[in-house]
């Protein structure tokens, strides 16, 4: 999610340079988007929310709402503290299209487009198989323990 997400706003990036080279007055309007990382943070905000719908969040105490509206309130937030809202609504771009490609489309088509390479797979496929965990009775896995009325050493 994060390699995908980075790329697009990479993309993005070029692309407001390039139209900032043939449109100076568009660099008075947009800034430089130098630093990725609160829109990539933004992005993983809005798929978190939309995969998650049902979760009640309270922010700050003031009012209630489910997590879909998570980015959206912290945006609002944000312009409230005179915050410029281009990198939070560049996240939020690129989550729907992230969202929209892994989750929406392939229950439509039955296609995943974002599908994980073969050569990934096989990097990490080829990992040698750990040894199980020998659970305990009960099925938990930690120490030894004390029994009741057995003296300390």
């Amino acid at each position: 999610m994060l390699l995908v997400g980075a790329i697009m706003l990479i993309f993005i990036n070029f692309g407001l340079y390039t139209v900032m080279t043939y449109y100076p007055e568009m660099g008075k309007v947009l800034p430089k988007l130098m630093f990725l990382a609160p829109s990539l943070a933004f992005m993983i905000v809005y798929v978190w929310g939309r995969r998650n719908p049902h979760i009640s969040l309270n922010f700050w105490g003031l009012f209630t709402f489910t997590a879909p509206y998570l980015p959206w309130v912290i945006l609002a937030f944000g312009m409230l503290l005179n915050q410029n809202p281009i990198f939070d609504l560049l996240g939020i771009f690129v989550g729907h299209i992230y969202y929209f490609l892994e989750d929406v489309y392939p229950r439509i088509s039955g296609r995943r487009i974002l599908a994980t390479p073969t050569f990934i797979k096989n990097l990490f496929d080829n990992a040698p198989p750990q040894e199980p965990i020998q659970l305990r009775p009960m099925g938990r896995p930690w120490g030894e323990g004390q029994q009741l009325g057995q003296e300390q050493q």
